[in-house]
């Protein structure tokens, strides 16, 4: 068993244990969910530390194919490159960050880590799976865990957003299940890195290569989520229980801005760069239309949520900007995301937790009865707002410069420059939600508030280190990232 198998296979091997072994106390099943989440993490590090980054080797690395499915010619075929090791790390770091967020949780203890566990599993797969077939199975698995993470132990109209979720999901996922079955029927294979690098020039396809392309984007846009797919996202993220809302925003969404990177960029550059236009118009009004909605939101988790929409909104830009360092930009952007917003929804999950409030006109001068949260909430508000020294200046700074050098899209100076907007709206929101949380007259009835304890100061501390070092030292993660991105981009011939 490779290193990959054992990543993705880890915790739901935890996830089956909590399940099976009668008579388990709370404490052990979490501490079972807390050891496989760690051992997924620890060979996460191994391999990214492993990963061999020199001049020469663009290409998979820790590669496992096994025959699955010979009559369709469907194989077991895991493998990362630059593009989705990074992403790899981040599933696992927020896999375990996950479970010390769940500590405290009391309701049904067992089914909800066994479906956290399988939940990380599922995205895990997605992201090192090089075969259509399995690639597609780990995408529709997460749907199931999410559900029962949102409809039970949600709160406010939990099963509405959990039906909505599903309803959404299973709909992109008919599309691309369609593309996919497109793709093999036109090619005869289901290798992912065999029909990007061969093209689908050489074959008559069964329909025309754009319609594919976007068979298989509405799947990817509806997860991301570009506006107007994005209205299950602010309910799902609301109603979420705090871990399903990091692991949401964290990792889930960044499927599909890694669908659409993996798939429709690098196996159809010449529809990608005819249809540029379309999508970057879509990005910069995600990304202006999520900041404006944002604005106007009174509840903590919902200005959180809408605030990924607008961030997305930069993903979908330096995607489809089409050059190497806008894709950079845009990969870097889904790692630093998920730090910083999974961090934002820690800490408001953990306020509205000790606080009992999540209407932001009923809270106010929260400093001085909480001050580790407040700092900790504000430095990840700072990070999503781009400031220096943070992991989301470096992503932005990336993309918009990408895309504003960008030569494959014509026009491109004026929708970069309608982004930027789009971070001058983040401060405004950012600054704004801060400042009636935690500033301003303190209220008597929040005294006996408590802060942070232990656990959760580890938790917390974790995140903010890693934000900071992708923030001064970005090339940790980029110098990874172009060497995924180089290959995707020469077929573009940009």
């Amino acid at each position: 068993m490779g290193y990959l198998s054992a990543i993705i296979f880890a915790p739901v091997v935890g996830a089956i244990l909590i399940t099976f072994i009668p008579r388990l106390s709370d404490g052990l099943i979490k501490r079972i969910a807390a050891i496989f989440t760690l051992i997924a993490l620890a060979l996460s590090i191994i391999i990214f530390v492993n990963f061999d980054r020199s001049a020469g080797t663009a290409g998979f690395q820790f590669e496992e194919s096994l025959s699955w499915i010979p009559a369709i010619n469907a194989n077991y075929h895991l493998g990362v490159d630059g593009l989705s090791l990074p992403l790899v790390l981040l599933t696992a770091f927020l896999g375990f960050m996950v479970v010390l967020i769940s500590w405290k949780t009391e309701l049904r203890v067992r089914e909800y880590f066994a479906w956290l566990l399988l939940l990380e599993t599922s995205i895990l797969g997605v992201f090192a799976s090089l075969d259509l077939l399995l690639f597609f199975i780990f995408w529709e698995i997460e749907v199931i865990p999410m559900y029962f993470l949102i409809s039970i132990w949600g709160s406010g109209r939990k099963e509405y957003s959990a039906i909505k979720y599903v309803i959404y999901t299973l709909f992109g996922s008919a599309f691309m299940l369609a593309g996919i079955l497109s793709l093999y029927f036109t090619t005869g294979s289901l290798n992912m890195v065999e029909i990007a690098q061969r093209g689908l020039g050489m074959v008559q396809s069964i329909m025309p290569a754009a319609a594919i392309f976007f068979l298989l984007i509405i799947g990817f846009a509806i997860k991301l989520p570009v506006v107007p797919f994005h209205t299950w996202l602010p309910d799902a993220h609301t109603d979420a229980p705090t871990a399903g809302s990091v692991m949401l925003a964290g990792a889930l969404i960044k499927m599909g801005g890694y669908g659409m990177i993996r798939v429709c960029v690098s196996m159809f550059p010449q529809v990608a760069q005819d249809y540029a236009v379309l999508l970057i118009t879509l990005a910069v009004i995600g990304v202006l239309y999520g900041a404006a909605v944002t604005l106007r939101q009174t509840d903590l988790k919902r200005l959180i949520a809408y605030s990924s929409v607008s961030h997305m909104g930069l993903v979908l830009l330096g995607i489809f900007a089409l050059g190497q360092v806008s894709v950079t930009g845009a990969a870097l952007q889904m790692v630093s995301h998920g730090l910083i917003t999974g961090l934002l929804f820690a800490m408001a999950g953990l306020t509205m937790h000790n606080v009992g409030e999540r209407n932001l006109n009923k809270l106010g001068g929260l400093a001085r009865q909480i001050p580790v949260i407040a700092v900790i909430f504000s430095l990840a508000g700072l990070g999503g707002l781009g400031l220096p020294t943070t992991s989301g200046f470096a992503a932005e700074f990336l993309v918009f410069a990408g895309s504003f050098s960008s030569k494959l899209v014509s026009g491109i100076q004026v929708y970069t420059i309608l982004s930027v907007l789009g971070v001058v709206l983040a401060a405004g929101y950012i600054l704004w939600m801060l400042q009636r949380v935690f500033y301003g007259p303190v209220l008597e009835q929040y005294n006996g508030v408590k802060d942070a304890d232990a656990m959760e100061k580890v938790y917390m501390f974790a995140f903010v280190a890693l934000i900071l070092l992708v923030g001064i030292y970005p090339a940790i993660v980029t110098d990874v990232i172009k060497m995924g991105v180089s290959p995707i981009v020469g077929l573009l011939g940009g």
